[in-house]
């Protein structure tokens, strides 16, 4: 067991071929991905709301619903992207 300790030790991740993460780049990367799963979300609200828009046939609580959804969607979407030009920046100043 001790000689297995010992191996270990000499073994460098880049030897072994483990590539190194920088802080920055795991953190962009998770971001980024919360961000289109986010984009993707609020695309699809927007769309299921303009459907329901469609066959809302006149009913004022449905057109009211449907335009509501687009609107928050809308909203979101730009908050989406406004955070997305945040971080970037925050994380590129911090990067280097």
């Amino acid at each position: 067991m001790q000689s297995l300790y010992f191996l270990a030790t000499k073994i460098s991740a880049g030897g072994a071929g483990v590539p190194k993460l920088e802080a920055d780049s795991v953190i962009n990367g998770v971001l980024n991905t919360a961000y289109i799963a986010a984009g993707i979300a609020a695309v699809i609200v927007i769309i299921i709301s303009a459907i329901f828009y469609v066959i809302s046939q006149g009913d004022a609580s449905k057109v009211k619903r449907a335009k509501d959804g687009i609107l928050y969607s809308i909203v979101g979407l730009a908050v989406v992207m406004l955070a997305f030009v945040l971080t970037n920046y925050v994380v590129g100043r911090i990067g280097g």
